[in-house]
């Protein structure tokens, strides 16, 4: 009789290894931890600025982990999906640095 000693291809592959899912948690926890400290100066009336700073690294750190998905989704498609990534990607990034610097 032949064994089947086949493994689970998910518990192999991401047993030792960073995997976009425990990054995507982990990206979560950081975030939700800016965005306490936020809250927190924001409420003892630290200025306005150091608050919008941590909001946007902390919405930039998310950008990062859905673009990456999103690029996985776009890649395998035709030119005009890829540009469509890039311009809405452009757009987004501007609409996190622009208020950052007009403040």
């Amino acid at each position: 009789m032949a064994k089947n000693t086949k493994k689970s291809s998910s518990s192999s592959s991401s047993s030792g290894m960073w995997g976009l899912n425990k990054i995507s948690f982990w990206i979560i926890v950081a975030v939700t931890i800016l965005y306490a400290v936020a809250l927190i100066l924001a409420a003892c009336g630290v200025s306005s600025v150091a608050v919008s700073a941590l909001q946007g690294i902390a919405a930039a750190a998310m950008i990062v982990i859905v673009s990456i998905l999103a690029w996985r989704y776009v890649r395998p498609k035709q030119a005009v999906w890829k540009v469509l990534y890039f311009v809405c990607l452009l757009i987004v990034i501007a609409g996190i640095i622009v208020p950052l610097v007009v403040q």
